[in-house]
């Protein structure tokens, strides 16, 4: 019982102050555009992918599954040296990029899918242009430093980043700002709403004292001395 009566009261709430809830959800949502919009500022992103391989042999019938299991386990290994100040203090000097190695490392994300030797390079900045450049060159210097690092030479570039004529940034997801900011003040308009009614005690109608008494109004009083001064208001002093 006392469950329905608080879903009941919420209800209540709900149509009682809906134009103030709708009201802070629209202030929410403006909120949230103002910042997608104008605040934040755009960041793109741009992928290059690498199949790395270890040397060629002439026998690849005996070597070649062997080679295979190597290179599974090397990924992780592989992945580290491409975020490496190795590889991203000389492309740093070939793009002549204003940054440092351990700030461009925070632009880059080394992914690659299970038991798969192919190697995902995502930079993401805040000029496509130069998200797209920053990849390509990583692939290209990870490519010439690796066979002096590791006993790799067999590398191959399978995706190359590309420009694109209208870029769309990752980041901010303006929709999901948008969903988000509703649900906040939604849920934020609904526990104000619910507190100015618990903190409201006065009586305004009959039933109000209805709900308070849990008794039916049988009659109402009128105020004497106010109708009484509203008909001689009409009827004018005699």
């Amino acid at each position: 019982m006392n469950e329905e009566m608080t879903i009941q009261s919420l209800i209540k709430v709900l149509l009682k102050r809906w134009f103030f809830i709708l009201m802070l959800m629209i202030l929410s949502m403006g909120i949230a555009i103002l910042i997608s919009y104008y605040i934040q500022t755009p960041i793109y992103e741009a992928e290059t992918q690498l199949l790395v391989n270890q040397k060629s042999y002439e026998n690849q019938q005996l070597v070649g599954a062997q080679n295979v299991d190597t290179d599974l386990r090397l990924i992780n290994t592989y992945n580290v040296i491409i975020k490496s100040p190795v590889i991203l203090a000389k492309v740093i000097d070939v793009l002549s990029l204003d940054t440092t190695p351990d700030e461009l490392m925070k632009q880059i994300e080394v992914s690659s899918a299970n038991n798969s030797q192919v190697v995902n390079i995502r930079v993401q900045d805040k000029n496509e242009e130069n998200a797209v450049k920053i990849a390509n060159s990583i692939a290209e210097v990870f490519k010439e430093e690796i066979p002096v690092l590791m006993h790799v030479d067999n590398i191959n570039i399978l995706f190359v980043a590309q420009s694109s004529e209208q870029p769309v940034p990752v980041k901010p997801n303006k929709m999901l700002n948008l969903i988000i900011a509703a649900i906040c003040g939604f849920a934020l308009a609904i526990v104000l709403a619910y507190f100015l009614e618990t903190i409201d005690r006065t009586i305004k109608t009959e039933q109000d004292i209805e709900e308070i008494l849990s008794l039916p109004v049988i009659g109402v009083v009128s105020n004497i001395e106010l109708q009484t001064r509203k008909k001689l208001r009409v009827r004018g002093p005699s």
